[in-house]
C-alpha cells in the first residue's frame, strides 16, 4: 500500500522560489540552532535524525509556515504580468522549508510515532490547513494563477502545460472561486478533516496495541510450526511475559491464525481483530460518521452530488457510475466463483472431520491445509528459501536486470530507527538516482501494513537536479535468537509491491516535484507497484537467488512449480474479497445525505453483494479502514482492481518477450515510471502497451475465464 502522508493540507506547496526574489529582510529571522531549520550538511542532504529532538518540530513549522507565507505574498504582490514563471512555478517551488520538515514529521508520524508526537501533530495540522487555505482561498493568487490559465504563452512544454492545468484545477477544486461566506465553510470543513483523519489514525493504532492474546499452556502452542512459537515466545520476552504471546499485527495474528486448531483462541482472536476501533476506549464509529458528513459537505459545498464524484473527476476513471460499472463487472465475473471457493473448503473441513459451519475464524486454518495437500505447499515449505537478506538481493537484483540499477549499503546515512538501513541507489552509468529507507520489522510506534514514502522528492531547478529520498517501511516476521527473518509468500509479495513504487520514485524525472514519482493518480499508482508482484511466482526470476538459509540448496524446480500451480489457488475469493473493500469505500463516498445511522449495519449492507463467509456480528472494518478515513485512498480503493487490470495487461508484454528484457523494461521506465505525472496516465499507458487495458486481461490472469 502506498501510505499518503498526512500533510495533505499543503497540496498546493512543493519547493523553493522562482524569479520572485524576496528580500532578506522580508522573510522570518531562523533559529538556525534548530536542526529542522538549518542547512543538512549530511550525505545527499539526508535528514540528521540523531540530531533532531521532539521539542525541535513546533517552532521549526511555525518558522517554515511564516516563510511560505512570505513566499506567497512576494507573489501576489509582484507588480509584474503574472506570466507562467513568476506565479505558477513561483508557486510550485515556493514553501521548500517547509516541505522538506513535513516529510521528516509526517513520515515518522507512521513509522515511529509517540504519544508526544501525536499530540504535536493535533496542534500543527490545524495550522497547515490554515495556510493551505489561505493560499487556495486568496482571491488575488487566484486571479493570477487563472490569468495565466487564460493566456499561457506559446513557449510552454508539455510539463510546463500539465503544471499549470494542475495548479490551476487545485485552486478551483480547493475553493478558490466560492463566495467569502462559503469560503469560511471550507476552511472549517477543512480543518475538521484533518483533525479528524488524525484522531482516526490514533484510535486505530491504539486499539491494535492494547490486544493481546497471552497464552502459558504449553499444549495450546504445541501442535505450531516452530517459526510461529518462537515469534510468540520473542513476542512474550519483549513485554516482559512468560509464555507466548499473539497481537494483532499481522506477522503475529496470521501465523497464528493460520496453523492453530483452537477455534476458541482464534475466534476470540478474530473477533478483536474484525472489531478494532468499534466500540471500546478507542471507538473511531463516530469519527466515521463525522468524516464522511464532513466530506459531503465540502463536495456539496463545491458544487458536486457526493464526495466521490469530486473525487473521481481527478482520477483515471473520471466518475462514479464507471467506477459502479467497473466493480460490477469484476464482481459478476468472480462472485460464483468466489462462492464455490467457500463450498470446496467447507466440503474439505467436513472430510477433516471438522462439523458445522465453516466461520470466518476458521478459514485460514483449512485454506492452508487444503493447499498443502492439494498443492503439497505451505508456508514451513516455502520459508525456509525466503530468508529476508536473500529476498532483499532478489529484488535489488530484479531492479538491476530490469533498470540497471545498483544498491550500495551507505553507514554515513543516520537512520530513524536502528531497524532501519539506508542505501545509495545508482544506475549503470554511475548516475546518482535515490537514497533507499528500509524499516522492515513491527513495533508499537509503528502503523501496521506496509507502505512506501519519500523525505524528499525530484525536482530541477536552474539545472540542478534534487534526486528523491524514498522509504519503504514493512511489518515482516522479527527475526529471533535461533532463526533470521524467514518470509512467508505473501510478504514476499508484499515486498515487491513496495518495492515497485520505490521504482517510481527513484526513477522520476522531471522539474516539478509536485508531478514527479509517485504523484500521479491514486488509480495509476499502483500498476508499478502491482506488476512487480509478478515476479514473485517466475521460475526464471526464484531460481537466480532463492536459496535454502541453512543449506544453501537453491530453491528446487519442484517447489517453484507448486508456487506456480497455486498462482491461482482461492482466485476468485481474494478477488471478491478485494472487491468488497471496494464498494464499502465507494457506498460511505456516495452518500447524498447525511449519515447518522449504525455504521457496522451500513458497512454490511454495502458488502453484502460480495459476502461469501458468513456474516458475524458486532465486527465492521470501516471504524480500522485507515486507507479511506485516515489515508488518500477515499473513494478510490477501487484503484487497488484498476490497477490490477492494467499490470496483468502490461505484464503480458513481458511474459511474451521475456521476464528481462530490457526492451520492455526500458519503455516501461521511459513510458511510466520516470513520467510520473507530467501527463496524462491513459496516454503514457497505451503508449507503453500499444491499446487500452480491458478487464479480460485480469480475468485471464486469475483463471476466471477458463472456469
Amino acid at each position: 500500500m502506498k501510505k499518503a502522508i498526512l500533510v495533505m493540507a499543503v497540496s498546493i506547496l512543493a519547493a523553493g522560489c522562482a524569479d520572485n526574489s524576496i528580500p532578506r529582510a522580508d522573510l522570518p529571522e531562523l533559529d538556525l540552532s534548530n536542526p529542522l531549520l538549518a542547512e543538512w550538511d549530511t550525505p545527499h542532504a539526508t535528514p540528521p535524525f540523531s540530531r533532531i529532538e521532539l521539542k525541535d518540530y513546533e517552532p521549526a513549522f511555525d518558522a517554515a509556515i511564516a516563510c511560505s507565507r512570505a513566499e506567497v505574498e512576494a507573489i501576489v504582490r509582484n507588480p509584474r504580468k503574472p506570466t507562467f514563471m513568476n506565479t505558477i512555478v513561483a508557486l510550485e517551488r515556493q514553501g521548500a522549508l517547509l516541505n522538506r520538515i513535513a516529510g521528516v514529521f509526517f513520515n515518522l508520524m507512521s513509522a515511529d510515532t509517540s504519544d508526544e508526537m501525536q499530540q504535536i501533530a493535533e496542534r500543527v495540522q490545524p495550522k497547515l490547513t490554515a495556510l493551505s487555505n489561505d493560499i487556495s482561498l486568496n482571491p488575488e493568487l487566484f486571479a493570477r494563477v487563472k490569468a495565466v490559465y487564460e493566456h499561457p504563452g506559446r513557449k510552454l512544454s508539455t510539463e510546463d502545460r500539465r503544471l499549470l492545468e494542475k495548479t490551476y484545477r487545485s485552486f478551483a477544486r480547493n475553493g478558490a472561486a466560492l463566495s467569502d461566506e462559503d469560503k469560511e465553510l471550507y476552511r472549517q470543513y477543512t480543518t475538521e478533516l484533518s483533525a479528524l483523519s488524525l484522531e482516526f489514525d490514533r484510535n486505530s493504532l491504539a486499539a491494535t496495541n492494547a490486544f493481546t492474546l497471552h497464552i502459558t499452556d504449553p499444549a495450546v502452542v504445541a501442535e505450531l510450526p516452530a517459526f510461529v512459537r518462537e515469534g510468540m515466545a520473542a513476542e512474550a520476552k519483549s513485554r516482559g511475559e512468560k509464555g507466548w504471546v499473539v497481537t494483532l499485527q499481522y506477522p503475529s495474528y496470521l501465523p497464528f491464525m493460520t496453523y492453530s486448531s483452537n477455534r476458541a483462541l482464534k475466534e476470540k482472536l478474530w473477533r478483536a481483530n474484525s472489531s478494532c476501533s468499534l466500540g471500546g476506549e478507542f471507538d473511531n464509529t463516530e469519527v466515521v460518521k463525522k468524516i464522511v458528513n464532513t466530506r459531503l459537505k465540502l463536495a456539496r459545498l463545491l458544487g458536486y452530488d457526493c464526495y466521490a464524484d469530486y473525487v473521481l473527476e481527478e482520477r483515471m476513471a473520471k466518475d462514479t457510475p464507471t467506477v459502479r460499472a467497473f466493480l460490477a463487472e469484476l464482481l459478476d465475473a468472480s462472485k460464483e466463483y468466489a462462492d464455490a471457493d467457500y463450498r470446496t473448503i467447507s466440503e474439505y473441513a467436513a472430510s477433516q472431520g471438522f462439523k458445522g459451519t465453516l466461520m470466518p475464524w476458521d478459514w485460514s486454518y483449512y485454506t492452508e491445509k487444503y493447499k498443502r495437500e492439494k498443492y503439497a505447499l505451505d508456508a514451513e515449505t516455502v520459508k525456509p528459501y525466503f530468508e529476508l537478506e536473500r529476498v532483499k538481493k532478489g529484488v535489488f537484483l530484479l531492479a538491476n536486470k530490469l533498470y540497471g540499477l545498483n544498491f550500495t549499503p551507505n553507514p554515513g546515512i543516520e537512520v530513524y530507527h536502528p531497524d532501519v538501513t539506508a542505501y545509495d541507489v545508482t544506475d549503470a552509468g554511475g548516475r546518482f538516482m535515490a537514497v533507499l529507507y528500509l524499516d522492515f520489522f513491527p513495533r508499537a510506534s509503528k502503523n501496521s501494513g506496509a507502505w512506501m514514502t519519500e523525505f524528499r522528492g525530484t525536482k530541477r531547478v536552474d539545472g540542478e537536479e534534487t534526486r528523491p529520498l524514498v522509504s519503504l517501511v514493512m511489518n515482516f516476521t522479527k527475526p529471533t535468537e535461533t532463526t533470521p527473518s524467514l518470509l512467508t509468500f505473501d510478504e514476499v509479495e508484499t515486498f515487491l509491491h513496495e518495492f515497485g513504487h520505490s521504482l517510481h520514485g527513484m526513477l522520476g524525472e522531471g522539474s516539478y516535484e509536485s508531478l514527479t514519482g509517485t504523484n500521479v493518480y491514486r488509480d495509476f499508482v499502483e500498476l508499478p507497484s502491482q506488476i512487480m508482484e509478478n515476479w514473485a511466482t517466475e521460475k526464471e526470476f526464484l531460481d537466480l537467488w532463492a536459496a535454502h538459509y541453512q543449506t544453501g540448496e537453491k530453491i528446487p524446480s519442484e517447489i517453484v512449480d507448486r508456487i506456480v500451480a497455486a498462482q491461482n489457488y482461492l482466485a476468485a475469493y481474494a478477488n471478491v474479497r478485494q472487491l468488497s473493500f471496494g464498494l464499502t469505500d465507494m457506498a460511505w463516498h456516495t452518500l447524498t445525505e447525511p449519515f447518522e445511522g449504525d455504521v457496522e449495519l451500513f458497512e454490511r449492507e454495502a458488502m453484502a453483494p460480495t459476502q461469501v463467509l458468513p456474516v458475524v456480528e458486532g465486527t465492521a472494518m470501516s471504524p480500522a479502514f485507515g486507507h479511506i478515513f485516515a489515508g488518500g485512498y477515499a473513494a478510490g480503493y477501487y484503484g487497488y482492481k484498476w490497477a490490477e487490470v492494467l499490470e496483468a495487461d502490461a505484464f503480458s508484454l513481458f511474459k511474451e518477450k521475456g521476464i528481462f528484457n530490457r526492451e520492455v523494461a526500458t519503455s516501461f521506465r521511459d513510458n511510466i515510471l520516470s513520467k510520473g505525472g507530467t501527463e496524462d496516465p491513459m496516454e503514457l499507458y497505451v503508449r507503453f502497451r500499444g491499446h487500452k487495458p480491458e478487464p479480460e486481461a485480469l480475468l485471464r490472469k486469475l483463471g476466471l475465464e477458463k472456469r
